[in-house]
């Protein structure tokens, strides 16, 4: 290419030189010769340049299908990766020795909220120290519009890509307003609402997300979500549900999920599944299996787990009746569905004295019984709310009502992929989900090999979501990549450092552009959004 560029170039002194004797008519030509020779060197000489390739070399490679790991090098030719086996470095290309390290595909969160945090954290060190480079946002029902998605990512780069599901009470908002949703739609609401998610799909939606424990979804009818399951079907998209009850009503709503998968014919996924019923406890196998029923039965029912026994929410999700007030209630959720004596209050703007304290210590402190305690900590901050309307999040707790035994069986069933359900400024979830597995889980307690446990963060969350030419190293595929190291990797995160950041992780690529090195962010912004396949 040098010579032809140096050739047009000698061409181009030689026209001028032999127009200083010209006619007016051959220079007049002269000039158009020079134009096209102009904008060959800009534009055609800069297209015919291949791009420049990288060869990750020295690397174990686990490529995300479960497969053992094998020695192997990776090249990668833009975004895409071009060539896996035992390859030799060609003349000019940029070579990353990984060391004897291992690599493996960039890591997708089937469950996040970290989308609000990229406005102003771009670099989404939060995904990226943990492995992961893709995000699904719109989930629990909530989530943001496409065009204003697509669009803020036109105005702002970011590190990390992002796909999103259409949440259930982002359409309720829209068709019956916020201040109409404990009720259950009119028909002619619903299809209002399954017009809006058409248009969603047809932008690239992976489906329906519905949060059907919160407020704005609880008095949805089970044909409501159906209805707009079935169009989300039309185009092949998926249904992913925090279901209505993880704990007093698991079954019915195990039983609720599953009847939606058949009636209206399209994959479901439960979200963060878990078992937050004290009286559940070690029933783990029990919910597989009817899990494991559904499947024989032709529903394509999945699921994605965080590696925590605590969660993070409002305390009202500990009233299954919301019934806020109710002195019987408030102690049932202290027997069953939650241990306040490892319960913290994460968040409580209208007495930030209580924060990082548990519910128990809480109770002393206000001479109440924990019970009372519950019900006079959501009315506090119900009466905040009307005076600081669009404070953001008043109150959020970590609640203990789980068991680590449930956890990791949850985690091991072959049809589960991981996920954080993580954001910025909580759980330690939304910086070491991803980091807690490989140490914790695959190291230290041996519950599933390294490499099923990547395929779990890789191509099968790929699969569960719906989106193609990701998760998995092969030609072909996208360059999201993860350079780590098996002896080492581990979460750092906790309840008191929050955004600790995750040990083992080397070197991460979004699109074949390394955005993380050295526990730092490159400043490189390469992320994109995702469409369903």
């Amino acid at each position: 290419m040098r010579n032809k560029s140096g050739n047009l170039c000698r061409y181009t002194f030689n026209l001028v030189r032999s127009s200083q004797a010209s006619s007016p008519v051959a220079v007049h030509a002269m000039k158009y010769k020079l134009l096209f020779v102009f904008l060959w060197l800009l534009f055609g000489n800069a297209q015919a340049q291949p791009s420049a390739t990288q060869l990750i070399q020295n690397i174990w490679l686990i490529d995300g299908t479960g497969a053992t790991a094998r020695k192997a090098a990776v090249r990668i030719q833009g975004n895409k990766i071009i060539a896996v086996g035992a390859l030799k470095p060609l003349p000019g290309e940029v070579l990353v020795d990984g060391q004897g390290k291992t690599l493996t595909p960039g890591f997708i969160d089937t469950h996040s909220h970290l989308q609000g945090s990229l406005r102003t954290q771009p670099q989404a060190i939060a995904a990226l120290n943990q492995g992961v480079t893709t995000i699904v946002s719109g989930q629990d029902g909530e989530g943001s519009w496409i065009d204003s998605l697509r669009g803020r990512l036109l105005s702002q780069t970011i590190a990390v890509n992002i796909a999103t599901y259409t949440g259930q009470t982002l359409l309720r908002e829209t068709v019956m307003g916020e201040k109409e949703l404990h009720r259950q739609a009119t028909a002619a609401e619903i299809r209002q609402m399954t017009v809006l998610l058409e248009k969603e799909m047809q932008k690239g939606s992976l489906g329906l997300s519905t949060g059907l424990e919160y407020d704005g979804a609880f008095f949805s009818s089970k044909e409501e979500v159906v209805a707009l399951a079935r169009m989300a079907a039309k185009y092949k998209g998926r249904y992913t549900s925090h279901i209505r009850s993880e704990d007093i009503h698991l079954k019915e709503a195990i039983e609720e999920i599953i009847t939606i998968g058949k009636e209206a014919k399209l994959p479901v996924q439960v979200s963060h599944i878990k078992i937050a019923l004290k009286d559940d406890w070690g029933k783990a196998p029990e919910l597989l299996a009817r899990l494991e029923k559904a499947r024989k039965e032709g529903i394509d029912i999945t699921a994605d787990c965080y590696p925590y026994d605590f969660w993070n929410s409002t305390l009202k999700v500990l009233f299954p009746k919301t019934d806020y007030t109710n002195m019987e209630s408030a102690q049932f959720a202290v027997e069953h569905t939650f241990d306040p004596n490892e319960s913290i209050l994460f968040r409580y703007a209208p007495n930030p004295a209580y924060k990082g304290k548990t519910i128990t210590a809480i109770a002393a402190m206000r001479n109440e019984t924990v019970a009372q305690t519950l019900i006079s900590l959501i009315a506090e901050a119900e009466l905040y709310r009307e005076k600081n309307p669009g404070a953001g999040q008043i109150q959020t707790i970590m609640g203990k009502s789980m068991i680590e035994e449930d956890v990791m069986k949850l985690l091991a069933w072959q049809h589960t992929n991981i996920c954080s359900d993580g954001s910025i400024g909580g759980h330690p979830r939304a910086f070491g989900s991803f980091t807690r597995v490989l140490g914790r889980y695959v190291r230290e307690k041996k519950i599933m090999k390294l490499e099923e446990a990547v395929r779990k963060m890789t191509l099968l969350a790929a699969q569960h979501i719906g989106i193609s030419n990701r998760g998995k190293i092969a030609p072909g595929y996208f360059a999201d990549l993860v350079l780590l190291d098996p002896a080492t990797v581990q979460d750092r995160s906790s309840i008191q450092e929050p955004a600790a950041l995750s040990e083992g992780i080397e070197k991460v690529w979004v699109n074949g552009q390394i955005v993380y090195q050295q526990k730092k962010s490159t400043g490189v912004y390469p992320g994109t959004f995702i469409s369903r396949k």
